[in-house]
């Protein structure tokens, strides 16, 4: 009776674990199938899922979106399968605002943030009292949402511009001091054209953020502020930039004066164009231009931007050339770099040899940004050129008052 009783029982348990795999295997077929439909989202097939898989909430979500004539019915059917989908919460508080129930709304968006405290629901709950018009509340859940890490915080700023384009009250109302959030802030700034609020807000970037993150943000920064010409803003973050090492810059001027290093991506640094058949290499030797013959007639062969005081000034700079003839066209300018007007320039460059020269220039009252150029304009009557223009440094100095 014994082995015969143990040979019923292993029977048995053989029978229930082939069962069990069956079911096992029926019922992964039911997710995978279920989830197959999901993804091919259309209002047919997310039925069908449910049909498959009563208990998936976030299919309910999804059909509410398709069915929005029981889409409350869906969203709490999702709430019930699942408290802690703050999704669900902020649809249905949207759907009970679209039906002006706002008590319930507000309720519903306020139930979202008690289960999920990221950005979604803040960011949620400040959409939803500028359009009740409750600015007090609008401003704590905005810098509530502030507070929040986040890659896409621009919709936040466009929503407290609409409520106020002052950048200095965004600014007190929900700026903080982490970095990913003045990143956000600052290219903001620069999108709507406010390059002043930006010149307030850029400090603080270079105290909290960090140089191989945010140096390329704060170059352009600093050559938008050259480009509107205000030139003790873009002075000012250029030089905290030097002192807290974020940049490898001199204390001549022009920076970068005998071309040693690799230009930086600034104003207040080399810039070095390239063109067909004019091609430039900074090195020790300092900065070597080659003319092919098919440069342009009339180009920048290098330019930086430098901030003066009025005052009577002389430019130092060191050359040489080979086999380009005198007065073909190459020489430096001093420029006014709000007006683009020439305050000064030198003689045409050509030596074979070495030459120390010095151009003396002044900066009228009314300027306190110049530009530097080596500018090269085809003269009349003369083929464009051909051979080698080697700058070996350059130097500004203030003379003495008189």
């Amino acid at each position: 009776m014994m082995p015969f009783s143990l040979r019923s029982v292993g029977y048995a348990l053989r029978i229930i674990i082939a069962g069990a795999c069956c079911f096992g295997i029926w019922f992964s077929w039911t997710l995978a199938r279920a989830d197959y439909l999901f993804q091919k989202d259309t209002e047919e097939s997310v039925r069908s899922a449910i049909h498959l898989v009563p208990d998936g909430w976030e299919y309910y979500m999804r059909l509410a979106q398709f069915d929005r004539g029981h889409a409350r019915e869906l969203l709490d059917t999702a709430l019930r399968l699942n408290r802690y989908d703050a999704q669900a919460d902020i649809e249905l508080g949207l759907q009970y605002e679209a039906e002006e129930d706002y008590g319930r709304a507000e309720k519903q968006l306020l139930e979202a943030y008690e289960v999920d405290h990221t950005y979604l629901p803040r960011w949620s709950l400040a959409n939803y009292y500028f359009r009740r018009d409750n600015m007090p509340a609008f401003w704590e859940w905005a810098r509530s949402a502030a507070e929040m890490p986040s890659d896409a915080v621009g919709p936040l700023f466009e929503l407290c511009w609409r409520v106020s384009p002052d950048p200095e009250k965004i600014s007190a109302a929900i700026l903080n001091d982490k970095p990913e959030l003045i990143r956000q802030y600052i290219s903001f700034l620069l999108a709507k054209d406010q390059p002043g609020a930006v010149a307030n807000i850029a400090p603080r970037l270079v105290r909290s953020g960090d140089p191989e993150t945010d140096s390329a943000l704060l170059f352009a920064v600093v050559n938008r502020l050259v480009a509107v010409n205000d030139a003790g803003a873009a002075n000012a973050l250029w030089h905290l930039l030097i002192e807290r090492h974020w940049v490898v810059a001199d204390i001549t001027v022009p920076n970068n004066a005998n071309f040693l290093r690799e230009p930086l991506p600034v104003n207040f640094d080399w810039s070095i164009p390239e063109y067909p058949g004019l091609h430039s290499w900074p090195g020790s030797s300092g900065l070597e231009t080659e003319f092919t013959g098919s440069e342009p007639e009339d180009s920048t062969v290098a330019e930086q931007a430098v901030t003066l005081t009025p005052g009577n000034y002389t430019m130092a700079y060191a050359y040489r050339t080979s086999d380009i003839p005198p007065d073909t066209g190459i020489r430096w300018q001093i420029l006014d770099a709000k007006s683009n007007t020439v305050l000064a320039e030198s003689p045409d460059l050509s030596s074979d040899t070495v030459l120390h020269l010095a151009l003396a220039f002044s900066i009228p009252p009314d300027v306190s940004l110049i530009r530097l150029r080596l500018a090269y304009r085809r003269a009349l009557g003369t083929p464009r050129i051909t051979g080698t223009l080697v700058v070996l440094s350059t130097q500004i100095e203030a003379l003495p008052k008189s």
